[in-house]
């Protein structure tokens, strides 16, 4: 059993079967499913590198604990104490490297529609030794000419495409509350409990929105300071309130007469955690009270120990990439493509209403093939490909680029540490508070897009 096992996980490393587990007691997996859990596995570790190289701790710990640490690191003209293998430069080469490993199999997996051809299979397997090309591309921009030439050019490159990334982490935003809501309200011509389901949830909504409101105006604001912050919060609360007014104005309704307060709820929540994000994403500022110099507008913490802090950092850190991660993967699948018009669902959807919607039905059945000495695989691609497989590469394309500007703090990475990841600066505000109003735009398009474009929308 043992020696099936080896050899079947050996064919998933090298050669085109199906990624499974070993344990045959693992439940069953969609071979679609495995192999988007394999990339994003490849993701998670060249993250993980990145963090440990904006670390100045496991700098610290490498020098103390690695025998001839000096001398390894001149050996690998690595500079002194390895200074070239940490910092922001060196997490620009590595996610230079993470993102032509993806940008390339974009490519060659373009028009792919079936899961039986021959780049299909090279998507789907060989899992070793795409695993060498993607160290291969790590590695390969430490040998770039010209270094400070493509720092400056890279630097602006990751901005674009990490303010693209986030856009279509917005746009998926919009078309999951309007899922939502329709998924939902299908429900009630059969079951009357699901319209206390829906103004249930929206006032737990509303709730929160305005909840985070009050929090933010008690402990964001301040009488003789904090002046943007007053400015921003009054926008976005009036923003919210005016695209909740509009989204069940006759005007509306006439459009889209499943529109209801639902769907501003989620975007009003969201809206105020971005908010919220913001403001503790902003430089700390002080004021003069009572002769002494006071910090505001900041987190209300009693404590300020170096011990919450990293306990706090390391928290955000992990809910932060854990959110990358999950957007990318969501972000792929066939109905979330079709919202964003990466590819065109043919098949008319009929609603099932479900407090989890947004997962697959569980009704769909696919061909079961018994991986050799482990895991079952449900083989759901023999008919079609069930995502984009280039759209796939071209998110984690993206998220690549996002994850480098995050790490290096976006425009203000001179002396930054993965440490100071939450702590705040200017390009993090800015970059919170566009992503506020670009979501209240979107959301307000999608309601008037039927009157301006009525053709497009046409069923």
């Amino acid at each position: 059993m043992c020696t099936r096992c080896c050899i079947a996980q050996l064919a998933c490393a090298c050669g085109s079967a199906a990624c499974a587990c070993c344990c045959g007691c693992c439940p069953k997996i969609k071979q679609s499913t495995s192999t988007r859990f394999m990339y994003a596995l490849y993701f998670l570790l060249v993250t993980g590198i990145c963090v440990c190289m904006m670390s100045p701790t496991v700098e610290k710990e490498m020098r103390e604990r690695i025998p001839f640490y000096n001398d390894l690191c001149s050996k690998l003209n690595a500079g002194d104490n390895c200074s070239t293998l940490v910092g922001y430069s060196a997490v620009y080469k590595v996610c230079l490297g993470m993102a032509c490993f993806f940008f390339l199999f974009g490519i060659f997996t373009i028009r792919v529609n079936s899961a039986s051809g021959c780049r299909a299979v090279i998507h789907n397997g060989f899992w070793f030794l795409k695993f060498l090309v993607l160290m291969a591309c790590c590695v390969g921009g430490f040998f770039l000419p010209e270094q400070a030439t493509f720092l400056e050019v890279w630097r602006y490159i990751g901005a674009a495409g990490g303010f693209l990334f986030l856009a279509i982490q917005l746009m998926l935003l919009v078309e999951f509350a309007h899922r939502w809501n329709t998924n939902w309200s299908s429900g009630v011509k059969d079951n009357r409990l699901w319209y206390g389901a829906l103004a249930l949830v929206t006032l737990v909504l509303f709730s929160l929105a305005v909840g985070a409101l009050v929090f933010m105006a008690l402990f964001y604001t301040h009488a003789e300071a904090c002046l943007l912050n007053k400015v921003f919060l009054g926008v976005n609360s009036s923003l919210c309130l005016i695209v909740s007014v509009l989204a069940i104005s006759p005007f509306i309704q006439k459009l889209q007469p499943k529109s209801g307060l639902l769907q501003p709820g989620v975007i009003s929540v969201y809206v105020m955690y971005l908010t919220f994000s913001a403001f503790s994403s902003k430089p700390k500022e002080s004021v003069m009270v009572d002769g002494l110099n006071k910090t505001v507008c900041v987190f209300p913490f009693n404590s300020g120990s170096q011990s919450e802090k990293g306990i706090v950092t390391g928290v955000g850190t992990v809910i932060l990439f854990a959110c990358i991660l999950y957007s990318c993967l969501t972000s792929t699948t066939r109905r979330s493509s079709a919202a964003l018009r990466v590819c065109r669902n043919s098949e008319p959807e009929t609603e099932r209403a479900r407090c989890c919607f947004c997962f697959g039905d569980d009704t769909e059945e696919y061909d079961e093939e018994k991986t050799r000495g482990g895991q079952n695989v449900m083989y759901d691609e023999k008919d079609r490909t069930v995502y984009s497989y280039a759209y796939f590469h071209f998110v984690f394309f993206l998220g690549s680029l996002y994850v480098m500007m995050t790490v290096t703090n976006w425009f203000h990475y001179d002396n930054h540490e993965i440490e100071k990841l939450l702590d705040g600066s200017w390009s993090a505000y800015w970059i919170k508070m566009v992503s506020c109003w670009f979501c209240l735009f979107l959301y307000i398009w999608t309601l008037v897009a039927p009157r301006i474009c009525p053709k497009r929308f046409e069923a």
